[in-house]
């Protein structure tokens, strides 16, 4: 089959060193013509080889499965025996085919590595069936190395074609699940609260079950969620974040280090927005009224918080239950004021009032001396000892 010029019936003796861009114009396109009629045959043994060694593709092949299955095959050989005949790119109706076996394979819920094991297996058995026909063909050594370049330059190209579609498909996936997060974050933190057969519809939907009780944070900025089950907003100026109420700190503790935040009080998810609104407050308080460390937990310093949520009532408490303190000097009513609400926190021992503040025992005898002078009986009344506490606390923090 081969002329005085040294060419054969399928074009020049190749060498087969041409690039990936330059592959299909160095086929013959005579080459077409010789495997077209076998490449049905082919199509069905590849089937068999990829059901035989890929347990994901193992089962019958009926349905919406099978379908798919056989037309992506049978539509990659067809395609490759026209690009040698043409030496053209893939057409858009087949390209759509191969993106939809990436998108079919996200739906399935499996990464791409079962299709392209099946690409690689396609590859083989159509390398070895072609390497066949061919040489009985007469077709030179070269040309058919050429060729096995191609074919898996070829499943490159398919590859290529269904991480395409994987990746859009997930990226639609992943924005229409975040668009019903955020709408359930928003029914969550609804004022008044929405109904709860409408959030529970939405949790539904978004994949997050309601947990029985749940925490907010509020935060300086936003945090890498990755680890953390949790409903998120960072879109605007107030960051903020929805999760189930942990079991202990450290978990969440961890996932917002390096961040200033608050969490507020657990509390069943009707209750969302009530703690978010603490969490916010505390947020705010640090370090001016509250500690001044990187993570507040709002359980920390209920007293604290509710006594600034009413000011006024506060301030009455403070007018009523302390008066007997307004005529000493601001380092006098200090130091008593200090003694008084340790003494009323540690009912009266002296030795835990002395480790509190730091000072003598004896000097705590002394000064609640002065304090049963100044208030009296007002110390063993149990309704004037608690208003005292939350006097004490508003004035002093």
């Amino acid at each position: 089959m081969t002329g005085p010029s040294g060419e054969t019936a399928f074009g020049p003796m190749l060498s087969g060193d041409g690039r990936p861009g330059q592959l299909w114009a160095m086929l013959p396109r005579e080459l077409a013509a010789v495997f077209r009629p076998r490449m049905l045959d082919v199509a069905d043994e590849v089937l068999r080889e990829i059901q035989r060694t890929i347990p994901d593709y193992a089962r019958p092949l009926d349905g919406a499965f099978g379908k798919a299955l056989r037309a992506g095959v049978q539509a990659a050989i067809l395609q490759f025996i026209d690009r040698i005949a043409a030496s053209g790119p893939v057409p858009d109706s087949r390209r759509k085919l191969f993106v939809g076996l990436g998108v079919h394979e996200l739906a399935q819920g499996r990464n791409l590595d079962v299709l392209q094991a099946a690409y690689r297996v396609g590859a083989r058995v159509t390398w070895r069936r072609m390497a066949e026909v061919g040489t009985r063909a007469g077709v030179p050594s070269a040309t058919l190395c050429l060729l096995a370049e191609a074919i898996f330059a070829y499943i490159d190209e398919l590859s290529a074609l269904s991480i395409e579609g994987h990746a859009a498909a997930q990226a639609r996936a992943a924005g229409a699940r975040e668009r019903r997060r955020r709408r359930l974050l928003d029914l969550l933190l609804a004022d008044p609260p929405s109904p709860s057969r409408t959030v529970q519809e939405a949790a539904t939907a978004a994949d997050w079950p309601l947990p029985h009780r749940l925490v907010a944070v509020a935060l300086d900025g936003p945090v890498d969620i990755a680890g953390l089950d949790a409903l998120e907003d960072f879109e605007d100026g107030t960051p903020r974040l929805l999760l189930p109420a942990p079991s202990d700190r450290s978990g969440l503790t961890a996932a917002l280090a390096g961040h200033r935040a608050a969490v507020g009080p657990p509390g069943p998810p009707r209750q969302a927005g009530r703690s978010l609104a603490t969490a916010q407050e505390a947020l705010r308080l640090v370090p001016d009224v509250l500690p001044d460390e990187p993570l507040t937990w709002c359980e920390d310093h209920l007293a604290t918080l509710w006594l600034r949520k009413e000011p006024f009532l506060a301030t009455e408490v403070s007018r009523r239950r302390l008066a007997p303190l307004t005529a000493l000097n601001p380092k006098q009513y200090n130091r008593l004021a200090g003694t008084l609400l340790a003494w009323l926190e540690t009912c009266g021992n002296v030795r835990e009032v002395a480790a509190r503040l730091a000072i003598h025992p004896q000097t705590v005898r002394a000064r609640a001396q002065e304090l049963e002078t100044l208030f009296a009986d007002h110390l063993r009344d149990p309704d004037d000892r608690f208003e005292m506490i939350l006097a004490l606390r508003a004035t002093l923090t």
